[in-house]
């Protein structure tokens, strides 16, 4: 499959946004998932539903969020950029927090699920012994959760390359700045005679997005076999 210089641009502008969308999120997810398991405190129910609303927002919604929040003149947008000269709008960077806000769902459901298996009396005899939280949780905790991080991290990762409606309202539909494969797509399917490049975007997203979902059914029934599940 040859790929011209725009597709290119997509493919490559895609990869990089989900990539930075989910380094830049997986420690507060790990953190949103720690909380919502093992804390109790008034609000929690409300935490929890805050943190999936991106799942049954459209996602246009999100992106005016995120526009009247992070815009260039948004209420956090405009203390960015008059303190550090720095923007979401209109970029690629603006393109990964869409994403990042969007999957973040995804990936906190993945490690708080991983996180629940985890046998809460290892960590009480590890404490007993002397260890601070700090220790117990980089020592136990996390290494006993990290088939569901993983996962967690697929499915971020899936969801920010397939991310459309909250990328395009918040960032718009800029060539080689906020283009991703989705909105190339949307772009090549409007102009007459690019059905055939629409096409080949059409195949790429479906293989990324088969291989991640493969990747993660493959590690989480890794990740049940070694919590002995």
């Amino acid at each position: 499959m040859i790929l011209s210089e725009y597709e290119w641009q997509a493919v490559e502008l895609s990869l990089k946004v989900s990539s930075l969308a989910v380094v830049c999120s997986l420690p507060l997810g790990i953190l949103m998932a720690w909380i919502l398991v093992r804390c109790n405190f008034p609000g929690k129910s409300l935490l929890d539903s805050i943190i999936h609303l991106p799942l049954v927002l459209p996602p246009v919604v999100v992106g005016y969020l995120l526009l009247i929040a992070m815009g260039r003149r948004g209420f956090i947008g405009e203390w960015l950029y008059n303190w550090f000269g720095f923007s979401f709008s209109f970029s690629w960077r603006g393109a990964a927090l869409a994403s990042a806000v969007v999957a973040f769902p995804l990936m906190v459901r993945a490690i708080r699920m991983s996180l629940e298996a985890v046998d809460t009396r290892l960590e009480l005899a590890a404490r007993t012994l002397g260890a601070n939280p700090w220790r117990v949780f980089f020592t136990i905790t996390l290494p006993l959760s990290l088939p569901g991080v993983i996962v967690g991290v697929v499915l971020a990762f899936a969801r920010s390359l397939g991310e459309f409606g909250a990328t395009i309202t918040f960032v718009s539909n800029i060539p080689g700045e906020t283009r991703t494969i989705p909105l190339a797509m949307y772009t090549l399917i409007e102009t007459p005679g690019a059905e055939a490049a629409a096409a080949r975007l059409c195949v790429i997203a479906i293989v990324l997005a088969l291989a991640a979902l493969m990747v993660s059914e493959w590690l989480a029934r890794w990740g049940r076999k070694r919590m002995g599940l």
